[in-house]
């Protein structure tokens, strides 16, 4: 399990493509290898393709913007095959006010377009996907709906909790769905904080997401709160690093 930084992390700072450049440098330099692209400005695909060359980086997924993925399905593949990213994210979607068929009939068109084309639709949930819909949970709605190769779930771990779940039940839940994941740390007071500073068992997490085959686990800290988002990202790595994950 290779472990990522998610740029939304850092996003006031790739706000331009100057600013996304240099942000691909600093997030090398801490020593990630791969990164994803959420948050930031426009880009050429060519040229993200020459900035990920140039920091030893790779793109693991990105969220890109739903309303584009249903428009241009096949334009929006062929865009991530010329920087080489396999997975294309859904960054939220209110399925509570717009209910599962609804997604459904937008998305599906999607994801067998995608699927076609050798990339996977993601989804990436918040709190709202644990609370229930008809009396059935989101999350379980969406699996139910739609089979692994159609969509995978780039579970949050943070969010998880905050609804009141368990992130390791969850992780072996969607085995076999999750070649992305989120990690950041939660605080007594709900905060986020770098992985290991905060009170969740990042023991049991990484141990469920080594046993559920997660490809890339992504440090997303959305908020910093007045801290160098940089730092924190440097703190999440050097934890997750004693691990023996890079």
């Amino acid at each position: 399990m290779q472990i990522g930084a998610q740029l939304y992390t850092v996003r006031n700072f790739c706000q331009t493509t100057e600013g996304l450049s240099e942000t691909l440098k600093k997030v090398a330099d801490i020593g990630y290898q791969t990164v994803q692209l959420s948050g930031v400005c426009a880009y050429d695909p060519l040229w993200m393709k020459e900035q990920l060359a140039q920091n030893g980086l790779t793109c693991a997924i990105t969220h890109t913007d739903p309303e584009r993925m249903i428009a241009q399905p096949q334009v929006v593949a062929a865009e991530h095959d010329l920087f080489d990213c396999d997975h294309i994210g859904i960054g939220g979607y209110d399925i509570i006010h717009n209910g599962i068929d609804v997604f459904c009939e937008k998305f599906k068109p999607v994801a067998e377009v995608f699927t076609k084309s050798g990339k996977k639709l993601m989804y990436h949930n918040h709190y709202n996907e644990f609370s229930k819909l008809d009396g059935s949970l989101i999350m379980d709605l969406l699996t139910e709906r739609f089979a692994p190769e159609e969509m995978g779930i780039t579970l949050d771990t943070y969010w998880v909790q905050y609804a009141g779940a368990d992130p390791v039940q969850w992780l072996y839940a969607l085995a076999g769905r999750t070649p992305c994941i989120h990690m950041k740390d939660m605080l007594f007071d709900q905060k986020m904080a770098p992985i290991g500073e905060g009170n969740m068992n990042y023991d049991s997490i990484l141990t469920a997401a080594v046993d559920t085959d997660v490809q890339v686990a992504l440090v997303e800290q959305d908020e910093s709160y007045g801290k160098d988002p940089f730092d924190c990202l440097a703190r999440s790595y050097a934890y997750l690093k004693s691990f023996g994950l890079e």
